[in-house]
C-alpha cells in the first residue's frame, strides 16, 4: 500500500511538473521562515513552485476569500461565524490545514540584563495596557529576584497589521486577565491602549531590536534568528517556562481533537508547557473549483500534494527552524479532511 501510496504521488507531481504548475499563499508571518523553507525544498523535489506572501493572517484570509491564491495561512481559525458566512457566500467549506506548533514569545531589549527575565500573563496584560511602565517596577521585579532592573521607560511594540500572532497574544491574555478581555479582548487586530506598530513579525523585531526598554510579542523564530532577547512565561500550573520544542509539544498534548482541527492551546494546563503555543494553518477552499485563483484539475491536484507532503515528509523541517511537528492526532485528522478536497466533484488528494 505504501509503495501504490507513492506511485499515486510521483504520478501527481509528475502532472503538476509537465504543465509547470505555479501555486501562490498569502498569509501568516508567524511561520514564514518554516514556509519559505517548505517551498524551496518542494520545488527542488518536483518543480512545482510557490509563491507565498508574508502579509499577516489577515491579509491572507481577505485574498483567499477574495480568490486571488491557491491558500491562505493564519495562526488564527476562522470562527464558526466566519465559517458560515464563507459557505453561505461561496457554496463551499474552508479547510483547515494545520502545518506545525509555534510559540510566541515576549521579547525585549534591556541593555545591562543578560539572563532571561520572567513574566507571569496578569503582568504581560498590565504592561500591553500601560498600566506598568518602567522596568523596576515592583510587579516585574517581584517576578524577578536578583536581577537589577534599570528604571527604564517600557515602550509596547505590537503588530500594525491584522495578525495570527496578534491573536494568539490577546487570546493569551484575555485569558489570564479579566481587564484585558474587558477593555481589549481578542483579535488578529484590536484597539491597542498603548505602543508602536509594526509590520509583521518582521516589522516587532526590529522595533525591539532597535529600542532601548522596548517589549514586543513575536514567532520564537524571529527571536532566535535576530538574536533578541525573550521571557520565561508562568504556566497555569506556577512553572515559568521558556519557549523550546519540548514545552511548545507539552502545550500540545490532547486528549480530544476536533476533526476540523480548530483549536486553541494557549494557557496549557500542563506542567510543563509553554502557555502561548499554538498551531499555525494554511487554509483553502474544500471545493477547489470555487476559487477562482484554481483554473485546472492540474493546480488542484497540485495544491492538494503539496498540502500532504507538507503534513508528513514536510515535518521533518520544522524542528530546525523551532517549530514543533504535528502529534500524530493532527496528523490523523488531517489526512481525513486532506481527502475531502475535490475539484468539480472529483476527488484530488494524492492519497
Amino acid at each position: 500500500m505504501k509503495k501504490l501510496a507513492l506511485t499515486v504521488l510521483a504520478l501527481t507531481l509528475g502532472l503538476a511538473l509537465a504543465q509547470g504548475v505555479t501555486l501562490n499563499g498569502a498569509g501568516a508571518t508567524f511561520p514564514f521562515p518554516l514556509y519559505a523553507k517548505y517551498f524551496s525544498v518542494y520545488h527542488k523535489l518536483t518543480g512545482v513552485r510557490v509563491n507565498y506572501q508574508s502579509i499577516g493572517s489577515g491579509g491572507g484570509i481577505r485574498q483567499l476569500f477574495s480568490g486571488t491564491v491557491h491558500f491562505g495561512a493564519s495562526d488564527a481559525p476562522l470562527s464558526d461565524a466566519k465559517l458560515a458566512e464563507f459557505e453561505q457566500k461561496f457554496g463551499t467549506q474552508v479547510i483547515h490545514v494545520p502545518t506545525a506548533l509555534g510559540a510566541v514569545v515576549p521579547t525585549y531589549y534591556l541593555p545591562g540584563v543578560t539572563r532571561p527575565l520572567n513574566f507571569s500573563g496578569p503582568v504581560l496584560a498590565d504592561i500591553f495596557l500601560g498600566k506598568i511602565r518602567k522596568w523596576n517596577d515592583p510587579a516585574l521585579a517581584a517576578l524577578n529576584p536578583g536581577v537589577k532592573l534599570p528604571p527604564l521607560p517600557i515602550t509596547v511594540v505590537r503588530r500594525s497589521d491584522g495578525s495570527g500572532t496578534t491573536y494568539i497574544w490577546t487570546e493569551y491574555l484575555a485569558k489570564v486577565s479579566p481587564e484585558w478581555k474587558a477593555k481589549v479582548g481578542v483579535g488578529k487586530s484590536v484597539a491597542w491602549p498603548t505602543g508602536l506598530g509594526g509590520k509583521g513579525n518582521e516589522g516587532v523585531a526590529g522595533l525591539v531590536r532597535q529600542t532601548p526598554g522596548a517589549i514586543g510579542y513575536n514567532e520564537l523564530i524571529y527571536a532566535v534568528q535576530n538574536k533578541i532577547a525573550y521571557g520565561a512565561v508562568q504556566n497555569r500550573a506556577g512553572k515559568f517556562v521558556l519557549a523550546d520544542l519540548a514545552s511548545v509539544r507539552a502545550a500540545a498534548e490532547l486528549e480530544d481533537f476536533p476533526a476540523d482541527t480548530r483549536v486553541s492551546i494557549t494557557d496549557t494546563p500542563a506542567p510543563e508547557g509553554y502557555p502561548i503555543a499554538s498551531f499555525t494553518w494554511i487554509l483553502v477552499y474544500r471545493d477547489l473549483d470555487k476559487d477562482r485563483a484554481v483554473k485546472s484539475a492540474a493546480e488542484a491536484k497540485a495544491l492538494a500534494a503539496l498540502l500532504d507532503w507538507i503534513v508528513h515528509d514536510g515535518q521533518r523541517y520544522n524542528e530546525a527552524l523551532h517549530y514543533a511537528a504535528l502529534p500524530e492526532v493532527a496528523v490523523r485528522a488531517t489526512e481525513a479532511n486532506l481527502k475531502r478536497l475535490r475539484y468539480r466533484g472529483e476527488p484530488v488528494a494524492a492519497k
